[in-house]
C-alpha cells in the first residue's frame, strides 16, 4: 500500500478524464491520462495545491496544449515546436554519432548532427521541399532535449515559488503557483509523446526502407495507435488508477562527462520505449492491434495501456524531481528583503526578479 493524496482529488482528477477531444498524438484523451497518472503518482510531500480541482483540470487540459500549436500555420512555431515530440533514435548512430556521448545542449547537438548529416549524405533519403515547409526534415527530432529543457523550467519555478511563499504577497504566491502548473502541465506532452513507441523511430508511420519481417507500411499505422486504438479498447483513466505507483524521485548524480544527468535520464527513458516499436510492429502483423472492424487482443491493450502508465509514471519522477532539487532563488530573496526593509531604491515598483544579463 502507498500514501496518496487525498482520495477526492485523485478522483475528480481521473473523472474529469472521460470527456473525449479529438487532437494529436496519444490524442487529448491518451495525454490527459499520462498527466492524471502523473498527478496520482505525487506523494504527500508535494505541493498540494496542485491537486485542487482547479489545478487538477488544468494539468489535464495542459496535455494537449503542446498539440494545439501543431494546429496553426505559423511554420516558424511548426520547426520550434514540432521536433520537440519525437526523437526518431536510429538517426543519431546513422550521422555517425552515438547516443553514449551527445551532448546534453541542444543547438550543440544541433551543430554535432548536421555535420555528421552532411558527411553520411548517402544513409538519408532525399528530402522533398514541398514536404518540408517547416524546415524540420533535416532533423532527428529533440524530445530528450525538450524534456530536460521543461525540467529545468520546473525546477526554476519551485526554486522562486518558495522564496515568494516565504516574503511575496499573496498575488505573487498564486501567481507563481500558476507557472507551475503551467509548466507541469506543458512538460506531460512531451513525456506522454515518448511513451508511444512511434515517437522514437524512423519507422514512425509505417515501416520505411529495407523491410525483411513485411511488417506494415500503412501510413495510418501512427494515427491508429495515438487514438483509435485508445478508443476502440475502451482504455480510460479508472482503469489505470489503482495501477498507479508512487513517483520515487530520479538519481541525479555529477557526471564525468559534463553531460547533465537529468537529460540522460530522459535518453533512457526513450530508450526503453523504442524497444517496443518491432513488438508493436509484431503485434500488428499479427493481427491484434485490431481495426475498425476487428477488434483489438488483450495482448496489444495491455501493453498500451501500459505505455500509457509508463509515461505518466515517469512524468511524476520528473516533477517530484524538480520539486526536491529546488534551490531557493537568492538573488529573489535578497531583493524582496530589500523590498520589505526599504533598502533599495526604487523599490516600491516590485523587486528585481533575476540578476543583469551576462554578455558573452
Amino acid at each position: 500500500m502507498f500514501s496518496r493524496p487525498p482520495l477526492g482529488f485523485v478522483c475528480i482528477g481521473f473523472i474529469a478524464g472521460l470527456a473525449p477531444v479529438p487532437l494529436h498524438a496519444w490524442d487529448y484523451d491518451g495525454h490527459r491520462m499520462v498527466n492524471q497518472v502523473a498527478l496520482a503518482s505525487l506523494p504527500r510531500e508535494y505541493p498540494q495545491f496542485v491537486h485542487a480541482v482547479a489545478n487538477a483540470e488544468r494539468l489535464a487540459f495542459l496535455a494537449g496544449e503542446a498539440d494545439r500549436w501543431r494546429n496553426v500555420p505559423d511554420l516558424p512555431l511548426k520547426q520550434y515546436n514540432g521536433v520537440d515530440h519525437y526523437c526518431d533514435m536510429e538517426y543519431i548512430p546513422e550521422a555517425g554519432l552515438d547516443w553514449a556521448t551527445v551532448p546534453s545542449f541542444r543547438y550543440d547537438f544541433v551543430v554535432q548532427f548536421a555535420a555528421g548529416r552532411a558527411a553520411n549524405a548517402k544513409r538519408f533519403a532525399p528530402i522533398d521541399p514541398a514536404k518540408n515547409t517547416d524546415h524540420s526534415r533535416e532533423w532527428p527530432g529533440l524530445a530528450p532535449w525538450a524534456i530536460t529543457e521543461y525540467y529545468g523550467k520546473l525546477r526554476a519555478a519551485f526554486s522562486y515559488l518558495k522564496v515568494f511563499e516565504e516574503l511575496g504577497t499573496p498575488d505573487e504566491i498564486m501567481n507563481a503557483q500558476a507557472n507551475v502548473v503551467y509548466l507541469m502541465g506543458v512538460m506531460g506532452h512531451y513525456v506522454g509523446d515518448c511513451a508511444q513507441p512511434l515517437h522514437t523511430t524512423k519507422h514512425h508511420n509505417g515501416w520505411v526502407g529495407e523491410n525483411p519481417k513485411g511488417y506494415t507500411t500503412w501510413p495510418g499505422f501512427h494515427a491508429w495507435i495515438d487514438g483509435g486504438f485508445v478508443a476502440k479498447a475502451g482504455i480510460k483513466p479508472a482503469e489505470l488508477a489503482p495501477r498507479v505507483r508512487t513517483a520515487e524521485p530520479i538519481a541525479l548524480a555529477a557526471r564525468s562527462d559534463g553531460r547533465d544527468p537529468m537529460f540522460v535520464a530522459a535518453v533512457d527513458y526513450l530508450e526503453a520505449q523504442h524497444r517496443l516499436v518491432e513488438p508493436l510492429y509484431q503485434l500488428e502483423k499479427e493481427g491484434k492491434l485490431g481495426n475498425s472492424e476487428r477488434p483489438v487482443t488483450d495482448e496489444a491493450r495491455v501493453l498500451i495501456s501500459g505505455q500509457l502508465l509508463k509515461g505518466g509514471q515517469m512524468l511524476g519522477a520528473i516533477w517530484l524531481t524538480a520539486y526536491r532539487n529546488a534551490i531557493p532563488d537568492t538573488y529573489l530573496r535578497a531583493s524582496l528583503i530589500r523590498r520589505q526593509t526599504g533598502a533599495s531604491p526604487g523599490s516600491a515598483s516590485g523587486p528585481v526578479s533575476a540578476p543583469p544579463a551576462q554578455k558573452g
